[in-house]
């Protein structure tokens, strides 16, 4: 008998934003003792962990069945299994980079995500199974962190009305070099991404400070203060970050309101007449 297994393996972005595991390695074993029933029936999803090569080693003669997933982070597995499969999958992931990474990818890592019996359903000469994982938005951040590879996710929107503003390219500089470090473009709901390298393996004081900008094509739109970069808020950031920016386009600010213009004009008539008044009346 056949077993098919399928799914889905992506990560959590600030717990508002998912991306893929795009062209990460799941590697299925065999647990090597048994648990209790009440847990295999839920499935026991416990604290994502780094797998060393120790383990990883001694984990081989047990592994099940390996595949890469695709740039979706879904993923087809296949085994043959003499009898009816109720054992438990033990699941890990390996990855040689993460998506948007930069620098150059470095030693693979390797990650346990769960232990689970699947709910195996019979079709004609197999049996099928689903399986479904979202690494949650701290394990993560601190997965990109292993990597190098920071991320800043939020939405544009305009600093009046809150409407979204689409077809936007948003950029983030360092404040201390003002070097551009990454770059992303709104979609339609106003929404933006962009990648960034941070220091390998470091912690989140490793995030620069960064200020943004926004252009529409090459025409600027807005731009901030650096001076925004080292307010308390932006200190200390994750490796995964939100940021939303409410802009106040050029165009506008550039604006002068309209009762300014009307006391100017009228300012200026009033100087007008008086001057004139006064040429007609001097007398010597």
């Amino acid at each position: 008998m056949s077993y098919l297994l399928i799914g889905n393996i992506s990560a959590l972005i600030c717990d508002e934003c998912i991306e893929p595991l795009a062209h990460a390695r799941i590697r299925i074993y065999l647990p090597v003792s048994p648990r209790p029933a009440h847990e295999l029936q839920a499935g026991l999803f416990s604290t994502l962990r780094v797998v060393g090569e120790k383990e990883y080693t001694r984990k081989e003669e047990r592994l099940l069945a390996s595949t890469t997933m695709d740039e979706r982070g879904n993923f087809s597995l296949s085994w043959e299994q003499v009898h009816l499969f109720t054992e438990p999958l033990e699941i890990d992931i390996e990855l040689a980079r993460v998506p948007g990474q930069r620098n150059p990818a470095g030693p693979a890592r390797r990650y346990h995500l769960a232990l689970q019996v699947p709910a195996w359903k019979r079709a004609r000469d197999k049996y099928v199974a689903a399986f479904a994982y979202v690494v949650p938005s701290e394990n993560w951040a601190e997965m990109r962190a292993d990597f190098g590879a920071g991320v800043v996710t939020g939405a544009v929107r305009h600093y009046e009305t809150y409407s979204a503003m689409p077809g936007l390219r948003v950029e983030a500089y360092n404040a201390l070099t003002d070097r551009i470090v990454g770059w992303g473009n709104t979609n339609e709901h106003g929404r933006y991404k962009l990648f960034f390298n941070i220091a390998s393996g470091g912690p989140a004081q490793a995030f620069p400070e960064i200020y943004f900008k926004v252009y529409s094509n090459d025409q600027l739109v807005w731009s901030e203060d650096k001076d925004m970069a080292f307010q308390p808020e932006r200190q200390r950031m994750a490796p995964c970050s939100r940021m939303n920016l409410f802009v106040k386009p050029a165009s506008e600010a550039r604006k002068a309101p309209r009762y300014f213009g009307d006391w100017l004009n009228d300012l200026m008539h009033t100087t007008k007449t008086k001057m004139l008044y006064k040429d007609l009346h001097v007398t010597a």
